[in-house]
Formats: C-alpha cells, sequence, structure tokens
C-alpha cells in the first residue's frame, strides 16, 4: 500500500469514528503530518476527547490522557523523584508527558503555572525535570481540548501558549444525518477502542518527511507573505501574525496538498488551512468585536488577492 492509500484509509477511519466532520479530520490529519499540535476547542458532549483518542489509535501512537484540572500541579504532568529506600536514592518516575501523544484534556481548567508546563516540552521537544533536561519522544504530539473560554471555571490561555499550537478547530454540532446516524449507529466510545492503527512504527516520520518535501513555488510563498503582511498592518488585530505563524502556514498547507494527492501547493490549499492556522493568533483590536476563525480569515482572504 502506497503513502497515498495509507492516509485516504487513515481518513477513512477517522471519519466512521467522527461522523459528518470530513474537514475537521482532515485538519487533524494535516496538523500531526506537519509535526504540529493540536487544540480543538468546543461546547463539551461534541466529542473532542474521543477524536483524541481516535487520532492517537489510528496513527499507532503511545497515548496518555490528562484530565486538566484546577488542582493539577506540574509535577502530576512531568513526573517526579521518590526516595527508594531499596535503592538508597531519588528514582525519577516520568510522568505522562513522555507520551507520544499527550491528550491535555480540558487544559484551559488548570492554573496557569501548570499550563505553562507544556510550554518547554511543545516547542523544545523535551523538558527540564530537578534541572535535569530529558528528550521526549519522536514523534511527539499535543492534542489539547479546550471548553469556551465563556464558561465557568476556565482560565484562558496566554498568547505564548495558544501560539504553541499549530492548530485550533472547532467541531460544532452534527447536522440532523449525521445525528441521526450516531443514534442508530453503535456507541463511539466503544468503536473507538476497536480501532486498529493504520501505520507502523516509523512510518509517521517517513509521512511527515514527505509532507515537507511538498514545493512551494515563489509565487505561493508571495501569497503567503502578503497574507502575514496584511495582519501586521490592519487596524482590526492587536498583533499581526508571527514568523512561526507564517511557517506554520507553510507546513499545514504543504501536509493539506500531500492529502489531496499533489506535490506541490495551490492557493487553495493555503485557504483551506487558515483558519485553523491563523484564527487562534489573530486577536480583535475592538472589545467585543471576536468573531468565529472562519469569519476572520474568511475576510483577510477577501482582503488578500492571489498573486
Amino acid at each position: 500500500m502506497d503513502a497515498q492509500q495509507k492516509l485516504k484509509s487513515l481518513i477513512n477511519q477517522l471519519n466512521t469514528v467522527l461522523v459528518g466532520k470530513p474537514t475537521q479530520t482532515q485538519d487533524c490529519v494535516a496538523c500531526l503530518l506537519a509535526a504540529g499540535h493540536l487544540l480543538i476547542e468546543d461546547v463539551p458532549g461534541v466529542g473532542k476527547t474521543m477524536l483524541a483518542h481516535a487520532l492517537a489509535r489510528t496513527f499507532g501512537l503511545q497515548f496518555a490522557r490528562v484530565q486538566f484540572t484546577a488542582d493539577l500541579m506540574p509535577s502530576d504532568l512531568l513526573g517526579v523523584s521518590i526516595y527508594e529506600r531499596a535503592k538508597e536514592a531519588f528514582v525519577f518516575h516520568p510522568g505522562p508527558i513522555f507520551a507520544q501523544v499527550v491528550l491535555a484534556d480540558e487544559i484551559n481548567r488548570a492554573s496557569p503555572k501548570t499550563q505553562s508546563a507544556l510550554l518547554e516540552a511543545m516547542e523544545e521537544k523535551q523538558v527540564t525535570v530537578e534541572g535535569e533536561t530529558c528528550r521526549l519522544p519522536v514523534p511527539f504530539f499535543v492534542i489539547a481540548t479546550q471548553n469556551p473560554s465563556h464558561q465557568v471555571g476556565t482560565f484562558p490561555l496566554p498568547e505564548s501558549q495558544l501560539d504553541r499550537f499549530l492548530m485550533r478547530i472547532e467541531l460544532g454540532y452534527p447536522d440532523r444525518d449525521a445525528e441521526r446516524a450516531l443514534l442508530l449507529g453503535e456507541e463511539r466510545r466503544n468503536l473507538v477502542a476497536t480501532l486498529e492503527p493504520c501505520l507502523a512504527p516509523g512510518e509517521l516520520i517517513e509521512l511527515q518527511t514527505g509532507a515537507n518535501q511538498v514545493h512551494a513555488a515563489a509565487a505561493l510563498l508571495d501569497y503567503i507573505q502578503a497574507i502575514v503582511e496584511h495582519t501586521r498592518r490592519a487596524p482590526e488585530f492587536t498583533n499581526g501574525l508571527s514568523p512561526r505563524a507564517a511557517l506554520g502556514i507553510l507546513h499545514a498547507a504543504k501536509a493539506w496538498a500531500m492529502l489531496e494527492g499533489r506535490d506541490k501547493i495551490l492557493p487553495e490549499d493555503v485557504q483551506a488551512i487558515l483558519p485553523g492556522v491563523a484564527g487562534h493568533r489573530l486577536a480583535p483590536a475592538h472589545e467585543g468585536a471576536r468573531k468565529r476563525a472562519s469569519e476572520v480569515t474568511a475576510a483577510l482572504l477577501e482582503a488578500v488577492p492571489i498573486p
């Protein structure tokens, strides 16, 4: 089975779990192919945690789930050294951060101190515990779920942490046909438990390498730069997109093009991934002007012509 068939099989399996959301499913796969971290934000009960479980099982990756709560401490995430009398020494017991996929469930219910414990891991692929630097496994992904910030008991993620997530997606409520399929079909949590890995160990690294080799023409890079520069000049945003965001647009567009079966990026690929990559990085300049990511990026794309 070639790479394209494997990717198609992988997406088809995810679509059996998350019914009626093919765009969001492809966003998730593109994010992981681009070696980025994923933030899933929506109201409770629409399948955020289930989707994260399904992604880990489908990609064949070691998985750890951490339920973020107000009393969660950084050591609960990173690990702790415990004195063992038999060895007459402190022995480090690694925390769940050392899994290949870490599900930070309801990440914005934890305190800022605990949220910040993820920053080094997400950016450097390493953690510093008790003065020692420990490398994290390869590949390493954080998939976080988040309830809307207006809900009770949430701590807003700071901009520095939001910027660590390559993409943020929203699932939304299913349409009528998809919800009927959920009501008539097998319990989705039971279905996730039966999923088989679609990739063997090491194949994800090969696919990520292949995605990174997708060609980006000079005109396409001009388009990405024009989008980024427009956000920096536009009065409706407090801050424009950073160079990290520009790289994120490029890498995500390469992965999307690969999923579409192409070896070069088209403007349509940039437009497809822009809501997920840019929406959480653009803060409105005026209070009360908050819009959905799709609305923000639709206006942005309308303002920036394709070269």
